[in-house]
């Protein structure tokens, strides 16, 4: 048995709550597998709250629009340039390391490239983000994900009328004993800022951002 967090929007400050769940996880890297987990996982969350529309956010989903919102395959458009890129590579590429060390090539790279670029752990501390000249501190630690991954989304009208059709959001990737950005728990704060009619004012500026959510 396996531990993963589902995460349900809420309409106040955080705009995310998580709930754990126990399930029967299939071990291997194979889709297969990785499909076994997730129907696994869900079967666990759905036979306590059966009214709950539950998507899976990866590109091991099911469903069309949980691949799509994957941050390998969601776009955002960069400002100035007009050129478009998935949330993971404009992430990888905002990182500053020591010495203001800054790889923007990355903006050009597939999402696993820049994930895996080798340069990301050889290049000493992490110290902010920037994206588009606009710096981004550390803290709170996942403020300029969120801010990215929603202003991504806010911009695609489509999949941002989507997504408010479900209550509850899963990523079978991600594991937070390992990790620290997770694009379901971000997805339930797209949702919740919706439902409590502040999200345009929260991508209005990071700024805003930044008060209304954390």
């Amino acid at each position: 048995m396996a531990q993963r967090p589902v995460f349900l929007p809420i309409n106040v400050a955080p705009f995310v709550k998580t709930e754990i769940v126990e399930f029967k996880f299939f071990n291997g890297f194979s889709a297969a597998q990785k499909k076994r987990s997730i129907e696994s996982l869900h079967e666990a969350f759905l036979a306590k709250n059966p009214d709950l529309r539950l998507l899976e956010i990866s590109s091991k989903s099911e469903v069309p629009l949980g691949v799509t919102l994957s941050a390998f395959n969601l776009q955002i458009i960069l400002p100035e340039s007009g050129q478009s890129t998935s949330v993971e590579s404009a992430f990888q590429s905002s990182k500053v390391f020591d010495g203001g060390v800054q790889f923007v090539d990355l903006l050009d790279k597939s999402s696993r490239e820049a994930k895996r670029d080798p340069r990301l752990k050889t290049s000493g501390q992490l110290t902010a983000f920037r994206f588009c000249n606009d710096e981004f501190p550390l803290e709170p630690k996942t403020y300029f994900y969120d801010w990215l991954y929603v202003n991504a989304l806010y911009r695609q009208e489509d999949l941002a009328d989507e997504i408010l059709n479900y209550d509850a959001f899963t990523d079978i990737e991600f594991n937070p004993k390992k990790s620290l950005n997770c694009q379901a728990k971000t997805a339930a704060i797209f949702v919740g800022l919706s439902r409590a009619n502040l999200l345009t004012d929260a991508v209005s500026s990071k700024e805003n951002f930044l008060r209304i959510v954390y």
